[in-house]
């Protein structure tokens, strides 16, 4: 019954339109989940009940230790996450990589995160990878390169990732090249 659904489609179309929906990609009307970014490098993942809309939806938090205060308790680091959660809006931050500092790369956001909770610089895992391979002072252990963060230099490590990505992150380069106007000495 289309009718019944569209209190369920109302309450999709607020989500969409005033929150940052990091998944899925392209929501449509039939995916009743949302992952939200609620500040840097934290995101909630709320599954909307289409028979009960207005109630409150199933979530699960996600995200590394950043939003965290290490010197305050675990209830008012909750209290500090709650008040936060209530008044982002879709303006209010960015999650682009900051290595090359896109959102999407193909279908990829960025899903690392720098562990100091003064930095928590976000990055695609192809992008950190290859940067940290790049640093001379970089080290391996087994298949995790560990290296130093770009932003705030604390130690930070990533595992390779997956050839869909690395095809990606070429053509983002490849890109990119192309942008860069080409110095010819005479």
């Amino acid at each position: 019954n289309v009718e019944a659904l569209s209190e369920f489609w109302s309450v999709l179309d607020e989500i969409d339109e005033q929150t940052w929906v990091l998944e899925p990609e392209k929501p449509t009307k039939a995916d009743s989940m949302r992952r939200i970014a609620i500040g840097n490098n934290v995101s909630i993942k709320v599954q909307i009940d289409p028979r009960h809309p207005k109630m409150l939806p199933e979530c699960c938090l996600l995200g590394a230790e950043h939003g965290r205060n290490p010197d305050c308790s675990v209830l008012q680091n909750m209290k500090d996450l709650i008040s936060f959660c209530c008044c982002v809006l879709k303006k209010s931050f960015s999650v682009e990589c900051g290595i090359c500092y896109s959102y999407r790369l193909e279908s990829a956001i960025p899903d690392q995160v720098c562990n100091d909770p003064r930095c928590g610089q976000p990055f695609h895992q192809v992008c950190l990878y290859e940067w940290l391979r790049g640093l001379p002072t970089s080290r391996q252990s087994f298949n995790i390169v560990f290296g130093e963060c770009p932003y705030c230099s604390k130690v930070i490590f990533s595992l390779p990732p997956t050839k869909n990505l690395y095809v990606a992150y070429f053509r983002l380069i490849h890109c990119h090249l192309q942008l860069v106007p080409q110095h010819h000495h005479i």
